[in-house]
């Protein structure tokens, strides 16, 4: 039975020392940033550009005045593409990425307000539900109290001003 405890308190030991280890992080904000990316400027430039077989702008903004109660509609759709496809941009190569980060936190948080709260966690027969709104706001809020990492163009520019 030692023979176990040995080994478990030996893995326990490896996985805490990659775990505190500054790449691991690292490399975790940049999955996070990666991942976050790849949703936000897929579904922005659908908003914005129609990109992605989307449906463009005018829908869109018919679609923030008449289901989300946005007025005005094209105003709060532009808003939120921007938001989204720049901002998801922004955080995928480190650019402003806690700002960035930020403002996607409060575009899920919007879009569980006014369209998928009523819904429920799951959603129903009228609708998506909120969960992945709460997921995406969860990793975009790590970014945005962790920065965007060593792997980031930010971190880039920062070392080459400093030398």
């Amino acid at each position: 039975m030692t023979s176990l405890v040995l080994r478990v308190r030996h893995a326990s030991d490896r996985l805490r020392a990659i775990r505190e280890a500054r790449s691991s992080r690292d490399i975790a904000l940049l999955a996070v940033r990666i991942g976050l990316a790849w949703i936000f400027v897929y579904h922005g430039a659908a908003t914005l550009f129609g990109a992605f077989g989307g449906s463009g702008i005018h829908p869109q903004a018919v679609y923030f005045a008449h289901v989300a109660h946005l007025r005005p509609g094209p105003f709060f759709a532009v808003l939120g593409g921007i938001i989204e496809c720049f901002g998801g941009a922004a955080v995928g190569i480190g650019v402003l990425g806690r700002l960035a980060a930020a403002g996607l936190v409060g575009d899920m948080v919007m879009a569980m307000i006014t369209v998928t709260w009523s819904n429920g966690i799951i959603g129903n027969a009228n609708g998506s539900g909120y969960e992945l709104n709460i997921a995406l706001a969860a990793l975009a809020l790590v970014i945005a109290i962790m920065g965007t990492g060593r792997f980031s163009l930010d971190t880039g520019v920062r070392s080459l001003l400093a030398s």
